[in-house]
């Protein structure tokens, strides 16, 4: 059985092969793997999207805005559930890595977490806000380590229990903080001080908190232990990704409907740590403030409430996703050849996702810089440019160039006795 060790960059972090070096634990050729990377592209075109793209509006119809609307937090989570599965590309994707070869892959992954964590960490010292979803990432391979020889069976019904259990479990926690007591536990956070993104932050409070979001990495483990050419396999997914769509935004729908209650629209800034602190840095995505939070916030589905059918929406969303960009590449020959380029994209995305923040902040003049700027015309050049750089940096190199620099730090695992 022939086994790939870490053959495409997780979401924003490890480094890849060739899409041509795909093979199958058979050892025969496949689009799966590389369905994964074009997967990951999209979700790489979903955070430019959030980031430069024009805002969507709800009162306007059409594909653009509808796309636009997906892509608010929904790219994101599948970039997390993309990292669970390539955490899985690295610990032993159908069966688990035992023995020295078991401990090697957990320092390459701790050693990934390390490296994500000083990225971000500088990157949200930044003036930009959200570019400290890396240092989140780093915490989520961090917490997984201990997950990865479980089957996708045991897996599950983690990920399910964290879906029903976690979001209840951080809205409870949140109650319980207040102003004071948070400034006291960041004033104790080296992190706190250096990027005004703590620990805190990471864990619970955050736009990506690890105490909801690992549910997405979980399901992406499971997902990673999973024969994605399986016919059966896939039968069940194409289920399972849309059942979860609509109970995770059909029911919470309908309950508030039932219930005659309107969940608050956050449409502007989230509440901030102090009136001086980067709008973003703080994230209540359930309540108003601090010890203030709404209990009615649970029910709903939008984007980064962290609730259970907000969770389990976005699951089925990148479920089904990653399904589709699997089976079309493996049927369809034409499309592998066509979207070349694009599953470049999802070979180096740390590398683009690092280097649009860069952009971002170079564009010259206030008015010239997002979110002033933001606008399709402005979406539409990101995503060109980052499709061009991939498309022809991979003709040269199997590694994107932050890519390469990751690998050549997880070299120390081989150390490991």
């Amino acid at each position: 059985m022939t086994e790939i060790e870490s053959t495409k960059n997780a979401p924003l972090a490890p480094a890849p092969v060739p899409a041509t070096a795909m093979v199958t634990e058979r050892g025969s050729p496949t689009a799966r793997l590389v369905g994964v990377d074009l997967a990951r592209a999209l979700a790489v075109f979903g955070m430019f999207a959030v980031h430069v793209g024009p805002a969507p509006d709800p009162e306007e119809g059409g594909v653009g805005n509808w796309l636009l609307e997906l892509s608010s937090g929904r790219a994101s989570a599948l970039f997390a559930t993309l990292a669970g599965f390539s955490i899985m590309l690295i610990a032993g994707r159908l069966e688990p890595k035992t023995g020295l070869a078991g401990r090697q892959a957990k320092a390459r992954i701790a050693i990934r977490a390390a490296v994500l964590l000083v990225v971000g960490t500088a990157l949200a010292m930044t003036n930009f806000g959200g570019a400290e979803i890396l240092s989140f990432y780093a915490v989520y391979f961090l917490l997984a380590l201990p997950l990865v020889r479980l089957r996708a069976a045991t897996l599950a019904t983690i990920a399910v229990t964290l879906a029903l259990v976690t979001p209840q479990l951080a809205f409870g926690l949140k109650s319980l903080l207040d102003q004071s007591t948070v400034n006291t536990i960041d004033s104790y956070d080296p992190l706190a001080q250096l990027s005004d993104v703590g620990l805190l932050d990471i864990v619970l409070t955050g736009l990506y908190p690890a105490i909801t979001w690992m549910t997405f990495v979980v399901t992406g483990m499971a997902l990673g232990r999973l024969d994605l050419a399986s016919g059966a396999v896939q039968r069940r997914l194409a289920l399972l990704g849309p059942a979860l769509i609509t109970i995770g935004y059909g029911v919470s729908w309908l309950v508030l409907r039932l219930s005659d209650v309107h969940l608050r629209t956050m449409t502007g800034p989230p509440p901030v740590k102090d009136p001086g602190a980067a709008v973003g840095s703080f994230d209540m995505p359930v309540g108003d403030a601090l010890g203030e939070a709404d209990a009615w916030g649970l029910l709903g589905a939008e984007p980064h409430t962290g609730s259970t059918f907000d969770l389990i929406g976005s699951l089925g969303i990148a479920i089904t996703v990653i399904l589709c960009a699997t089976v079309a590449l493996a049927r369809l020959p034409w499309l592998r050849r066509l979207a070349t380029p694009v599953i470049a994209v999802g070979t180096m995305s740390l590398t683009l996702y690092v280097g649009h923040i860069l952009v971002i902040l170079a564009l010259p003049g206030e008015a010239a810089t997002p979110p002033d700027s933001n606008s399709a015309w402005l979406l539409a050049c990101f995503i060109a440019g980052a499709t061009l750089f991939a498309a022809i940096w991979s003709r040269f190199f199997s590694r994107g160039p932050l890519e390469y620099l990751l690998n050549a730090a997880t070299r120390l695992a081989s150390s490991v006795r």
